[in-house]
Order: C-alpha cells, then structure tokens, then sequence
C-alpha cells in the first residue's frame, strides 16, 4: 500500500479502456478476426499511418464520440493499406472491414469498461482523480458517452494544452490541476515511456499497469512503485 497519497493521475488510452492492452493490439486481433488479408507487418505501417494522420489533421471534432474516431482510425489503415496495393481498391469491400472492425472494437471497451469503471468509481470516492490523455480533442465526449465524466476534477488534454506524453510537461499540469505536491500524486498508465517515466521525472510515484505493449521498448521495472497487471490490482495499492 503506496502512503501519502492524496491525487491520482490516471492515463486513458490502453489504461482505462483496454485495461492493459495496446490498441493497435487490439485492432489486430480483430484484423484477424474478420479474415482481413494483410500481414502484420503491413498492419503496422497502416496503424502508424492512421495515428499520424489523426495527430496531424483536424478528422475529430470535440462532438466525436468513441465510435466516430473508431471510423476513423479503421477507414485510414485500410485506404491506407488499398492504397499500397495491399487490399483491393473496393469501397464496398474497405467499408466492410473498417466498420466491423470498429465495431467490435467499441463493443470491445465497452466490455473493460465493466472492469475498470467500477475501479475508477471507487477510487473516484477517496480521492481527487485527474485524467492526463494524449487525445484528440474530443476526450470530454469520450468521457460522457461512456459514463465516466462524473469521476474526474480535470482533464489535461494533449491536443487542448499542445503537449503531448512523453514531454513531463503534460504531467506536471496534472499536478498543477491536482493541487498538491508531486509526491502525494501517484499517476497510473499503461506505457512504460509515456507515463511511468515521465510521471516519475515530475517527482509523482508512479503504478505500471503492465499488459500487452507493442514493440520493443526498454523498461525498468525498478522505477515504478508498482506493477499491476489488470486495473483491479489498483485497489491493492492505493
């Protein structure tokens, strides 16, 4: 049981929404589920195009919920993927896999949600909660279409305050919108990089929910304060 804690910083993407499990994992399992003929390799290089492009230019609107940015995320990786020769050039055929990948891929969290949101609820009851999310300017609506708006004082989005995790700047606003010290702040995320080390670099401790990652990235597991392997673990330590 981590002591002196007063705040906790919660991450979104991969945290409270696949409870551990990268997205672009989750999207290819259903990339396979439905049979779609490309490698993963090939899935890579259209998942990377796909959030580029949504980094880059204005396809979310702050009234998108989940489902709209699923569209999203799907039609890009398969234009994307059509448009290297990868998929056949049919729309018909290209709308049939992006929306019954998003699809699923909405039904998907809305299955976590019924492990996680009752964790963030509870916590949500003994201490002050801000959520820090590298987002797409919609995180508010995201929040109220899956019930989970009531749960946080604060939100600090990346695409809101122009910058974005790794940068410690992003954390350093959360505690800035916690209003204590760094060091009664615990953050928990999902990625090792992104939150762990950049949360530990403000001063705050930090809880590694650690799952199902993508790539290679280096990590020492001497740095957090804790490991967890489901968000349910979280009620052990705080």
């Amino acid at each position: 049981m981590l002591t002196n804690i007063k705040g906790i910083i919660f991450d979104y993407g991969g945290t409270i929404d696949t409870n551990s499990r990268h997205w672009a994992k989750v999207l290819w399992s259903l990339y396979q589920k439905y049979n779609i003929p490309i490698d993963e390799d090939s899935f890579r290089e259209a998942y990377i195009f796909g959030e580029r492009s949504l980094a880059r230019y204005p396809y979310v609107s702050p009234n998108d919920d989940f489902y709209q940015v699923l569209i999203y995320k799907t039609k890009l990786q398969v234009e994307y993927l059509a448009s290297q020769n990868r998929l056949p050039m049919d729309e018909t055929l290209l709308w049939q896999y992006a929306k019954q990948v998003a699809e699923s891929s909405y039904q998907y969290v809305l299955d976590v949600l019924k492990i996680t949101r009752p964790v963030v609820e509870e916590l949500s009851r003994r201490y002050k909660l801000v959520l820090v999310s590298n987002f797409y300017g919609n995180i508010q609506t995201i929040l109220n279409d899956f019930e989970l708006n009531t749960f946080f004082s604060s939100v600090v989005e990346s695409s809101i305050v122009g910058v974005r995790k790794p940068d410690p700047a992003i954390y350093h606003l959360g505690v800035n919108a916690m209003g204590f010290s760094a060091n009664e702040v615990v953050v928990v995320g999902d990625s090792f990089s992104k939150d762990i080390v950049s949360a530990k670099k403000v001063g705050c401790k930090a809880i590694w929910l650690k799952g199902e990652g993508w790539g290679k990235e280096e990590v020492d597991e001497s740095l957090p304060d804790a490991i967890i392997t489901s968000l349910v673990q979280l009620l052990k330590f705080v």
